[in-house]
């Protein structure tokens, strides 16, 4: 992004990511060895070199026949000489003669070439080519995927099905990985009410508990749910000092962190930790605060549910992912034409709720009416979010950044 005079005060969203992944990699989390049925979404702890070739051995691409090329005759007929289902170890191949052969069946020693067996003719005695192959056609040599002593999955890595799969493929039983990031969650707020409740005047559902408990599992974290804090600062200091007792590495809240008669949760972290940063030039979500209480990392998301929602998969994301020792924790963007125009430029970063709509050529990125930030049903509409970037006016047609909530909502 090019340089942006943000509002006094006011840390760009770029610069926020940055300083929050730096704060995250001062730790490195916990290590244990899992077997792979049980690692499945954590992050590698170590580098993995390779500990044998993969494939072990050369192993036929197809059912078909084995050979050595230079053995074939002008007729293309050879003699079969040996049968060699897979699992089974060959004997050396006698000169001058072919294999029958099946996929992932071992190649004998002394052949170097398969041909597939729609271009045979077979007896259970002889074959003729009615094609001839090129000489090491249809063969996996050993090592073909990954040689012995080779790097194959890197450190910081989040362990999906393919990983896993390969590491099965060298032998590997079990892996080092990360344990699980703490996170201890609390809503501030006297108008919460938790769904279920019964519904009384000026109040509302507590959306922001649920929401931010599934987007913590979802990145990888084991969620300590301490509930709603009232609006005191006597309470929100004795909730703050709860979590850093529950043993969490970090401690999100939700509201209370503006400037407001009712906001305590920054008072209460100057008083019970410290505070490193507050506020940020994006919108929806500008008071968000980052410090430390005992040995947790705290951040303090807005109480808006829209706010939350968006601070959480930009800001907290990034940082939460890096504090698992994960590498990748910048989510990509695509550049796609607006559908729509703004004549007026924000002095933050805007992040639109926007669904992706085919027009014309290609896709255009179309904005939810409603981008309130105490709205929530344009998240469950969008496709994801559009980058507005402060001072930029936007003309249909225009290409913006666009992140996709499968991206963001998954580690």
């Amino acid at each position: 992004m090019t340089d942006i005079c943000y509002p006094p005060g006011l840390i760009g969203v770029d610069d926020v990511i940055a300083r929050l992944v730096a704060l995250a990699r001062t730790q490195s989390p916990a290590t244990e060895t899992l077997p792979l049925a049980q690692a499945a979404g954590r992050v590698l702890a170590t580098d993995i070199n390779a500990p044998r070739d993969v494939p072990p051995e050369a192993n036929s691409a197809m059912d078909g026949v084995a050979f050595r090329h230079a053995d074939l005759s002008a007729s293309g007929e050879l003699r079969i000489s040996q049968r060699i289902p897979a699992g089974v170890a060959p004997t050396p191949l006698e000169p001058g003669t072919a294999a029958r052969i099946f996929t992932g069946a071992i190649i004998p020693p002394g052949a170097d070439t398969v041909v597939m067996q729609e271009q045979c003719e077979l007896t259970p005695d002889h074959v003729r080519l009615l094609k001839i192959p090129s000489p090491g056609a249809n063969v996996r040599p050993a090592g073909q995927d990954v040689a012995q002593g080779q790097p194959m999955l890197a450190r910081g890595l989040r362990l999906n099905a393919a990983a896993l799969g390969l590491a099965a493929s060298a032998g590997l039983a079990s892996l080092p990985v990360h344990v699980p990031l703490r996170v201890a969650i609390l809503c501030t707020g006297d108008e919460l009410l938790e769904p279920g409740e019964p519904w009384r005047s000026g109040s509302i559902y507590n959306s922001n508990r649920p929401m931010l408990a599934a987007l913590l599992r979802g990145w990888g974290c084991d969620v300590i749910d301490l509930g709603k804090v009232a609006d005191s600062l006597a309470d929100t200091e004795a909730a703050l000092a709860r979590a850093a007792a529950s043993g969490a590495d970090v401690i999100i809240s939700t509201g209370g962190v503006s400037v407001g008669e009712e906001d305590h949760v920054r008072a209460a972290l100057v008083a019970r930790g410290e505070i490193d940063f507050w506020k940020v030039a994006i919108k929806p979500g500008k008071p968000v605060a980052v410090g430390q209480i005992g040995n947790a990392r705290f951040i303090g998301l807005p109480g808006n549910p829209q706010s939350v929602f968006v601070t959480a998969l930009l800001l907290a994301r990034p940082f939460l992912l890096a504090r698992q020792g994960q590498s990748a924790v910048l989510p990509p963007s695509f550049a796609v034409a607006a559908g729509f125009e703004r004549s007026r430029a924000a002095d933050r970063r805007e992040y639109l709720r926007v669904q992706l709509q085919e027009a014309g050529a290609g896709r255009i990125q179309v904005p939810h009416p409603q981008q309130s930030s105490g709205a929530l049903l344009s998240a469950v509409w969008a496709d994801g979010l559009a980058l507005v970037e402060a001072g930029a006016p936007v003309q249909a047609g225009d290409l913006l950044p666009f992140l996709p909530f499968s991206v963001l909502l998954a580690p």
